[in-house]
């Protein structure tokens, strides 16, 4: 059962959070940032509860928020901005639960991935961006040096921001993997079992996971 935890950020905020580790030793772990909070976003969203869900058993600890001013997390929403303090404050709070050669991944989705794509804290070893809009990334041309992994999940009929485009603008960055996610809209209804399928892949190839 996920345990319920606390977060305190740098400015004195205490986020609402999960975390669900494995039966086993973690053979990596994952920081999950919601969707944007204007639109009904929160820890508990669909993609965000699928992997929530699917990847502890595979040996994978997940770390999910919410962000300030959402549901128990105190605050108010700060339009992309000290919602990059949030996931750092989850960064920190996962890196001291595993174990020091544990690669750890910061995963968002929407609003979410690009708060992940704006953190470069030296703890985070890969990043998962799942449909970003790449309208809030602080530093976007930063990421293009970045040698570390990045797996952005597209969907291909996507509402907010056509995958061609987010494609043409990761085609150069340093090792960055583009999957596009056939017949899924930027929601991923009906397609969050595909999306678990990759975001795994991409995790284990990182760090093999213990088996359950």
């Amino acid at each position: 059962m996920p345990e319920p935890i606390e977060l305190k950020t740098a400015d004195g905020v205490t986020l609402e959070a999960e975390l669900a580790m494995p039966t086993g030793p973690a053979g990596c772990g994952l920081v999950l940032c919601h969707p944007h909070p204007q639109y009904g976003g929160t820890m508990r969203s669909i993609v965000i509860s699928a992997l929530f869900d699917a990847l502890p058993p595979q040996g994978v600890a997940c770390l999910r928020f919410n962000f300030r001013g959402v549901e128990g997390s105190e605050g108010a929403h700060d339009f992309g901005n000290l919602e990059r303090v949030d996931a750092e404050t989850a960064v920190a709070a996962l890196a001291d639960r595993l174990q020091h050669d544990v690669p750890l991944i910061l995963t968002g989705w929407s609003f979410g991935a690009d708060m992940a794509l704006s953190v470069r804290d030296t703890r985070v070893d890969a990043w998962v961006a799942i449909a970003p809009p790449l309208v809030a990334v602080h530093d976007l041309d930063g990421l293009a040096a970045d040698p570390r992994p990045k797996l952005l999940a597209l969907a291909q009929h996507d509402e907010f921001r056509d995958p061609t485009e987010v494609t043409e603008i990761a085609e150069h960055w340093a090792n960055a993997d583009v999957h596009v996610i056939g017949g899924a809209s930027h929601f991923f209804v009906g397609r969050t079992d595909r999306l678990v399928e990759v975001t795994s892949g991409f995790v284990h190839r990182l760090s093999p996971a213990p088996s359950a």
